[in-house]
């Protein structure tokens, strides 16, 4: 074991004992006892994981991860936060920036060594993925060896963020910084009406990109973005896009076509929640969960189907009775299971 660790932390007394953890675990340790130190250093030997103390003198925590995500050789370094403050705002503004992970202090030994041992074997299984992403990235640039090339180090280059389920990506009204690609998992895009409704808009799931409309039409997100379950995303930075996009416009029209099957889905969903019937929209909705028949089972709450159906939640528990009395699936609380595929297809409407 040779993986370096960087610690940032003012605490002396915490950053030393840290570290004689660390390194009788095997690990490379170097410290820094204040923010600004803690990027030179991240600089300087780009450490394998870096652990960081929100409040610091000089720069905070937020500030380090801020500074080291805008510089693309330390921005996908893994990144755990240590807090003494548990309040659950500070969770979410550190994992929405971009941080790994969460240690409170005071942590034991055993707390540190799994969140870095958990945290950088999830490093090596997701750079693993990167190979499917860029098979399907070489089809989208068959006429541009230049800019399949520029595409690629673009991706496998950025910082993967873990998107724990219900967390949100983005809100109604955001200005977008980037578009997201999914590695992994599923994200929901959602619109709320005036009455306070959910109605779900759409579905993206492992290789596809979220935020493209927002971001070729230069306008701020028109919905939300929420993790259905457990997801891993990149986010690919909005300046770097564009750039690539005007150096090599057959990458643009790939993204235009996405942007215009992006339309078509919508118009057809609209067109579902006009004429289809509940039996119709349910049984939809429960295909596209199953990611086009590649999955037999999901574990999904009666809302959140009532959301993408676009009908009351009473209505989706009466169905899905139904469906069950009928062979089509298996419900077992909320999880779901496809049992009859091809009749969930012709469904009549």
């Amino acid at each position: 074991m040779n993986e370096k660790i960087l610690i940032i932390e003012d605490n002396n007394d915490i950053r030393e004992s840290t570290a004689e953890i660390l390194e009788f675990s095997g690990y490379v340790v170097t410290q820094a006892d204040n923010g600004k130190k803690g990027i030179e250093l991240a600089f300087q030997s780009r450490p394998d994981l870096i652990l960081c103390d929100i409040m610091m003198p000089e720069l905070d925590g937020y500030g380090v991860l801020y500074m080291l995500g805008k510089n693309h050789e330390t921005d996908s370094i893994p990144f755990i936060f240590l807090t003494a403050k548990a309040e659950r705002v500070d969770f979410r503004k550190g994992m929405e920036m971009g941080a790994d992970d969460y240690l409170t202090k005071p942590f034991d030994d055993m707390e540190l060594l799994k969140a870095i041992e958990g945290r950088l074997a999830k490093e090596l299984k997701q750079k693993a993925h990167y190979s499917k992403t860029l098979i399907i990235l070489e089809s989208l640039t068959a006429d541009s060896e230049n800019g399949a090339a520029d595409l690629k180090a673009l991706i496998s280059g950025r910082k993967i963020r873990q998107i724990k389920k219900g967390q949100i990506l983005y809100y109604d009204g955001d200005q977008p910084t980037g578009i997201y690609l999914v590695l992994d998992g599923v994200i929901k895009t959602s619109k709320r009406s005036e009455d306070g409704r959910e109605l779900m808009t759409g579905l993206f799931k492992t290789d596809e990109y979220l935020g493209v409309s927002a971001l070729l039409l230069e306008q701020a997100f028109t919905e939300t973005a929420e993790a259905l379950e457990d997801a891993a995303i990149c986010m690919l930075q909005k300046e770097s896009v564009i750039s690539l996009l005007n150096r090599f416009p057959d990458i643009g029209s790939q993204f235009m076509r996405i942007l215009s099957n992006d339309i078509h889905e919508k118009e057809e969903q609209l067109l579902a929640l006009a004429y289809h019937s509940v039996r119709k929209r349910l049984s939809n909705v429960l295909i596209r969960l199953s990611t086009q028949g590649q999955r037999t089972e999901f574990k999904i709450s009666r809302d959140e189907l009532a959301a993408m159906a676009g009908i009351a939640s009473e209505t989706v528990s009466r169905t899905l009775t139904d469906f069950k009395d009928e062979g089509l699936i298996d419900k077992k609380g909320s999880m779901i299971y496809i049992q009859d595929m091809s009749r969930l297809q012709k469904m009549k409407n």
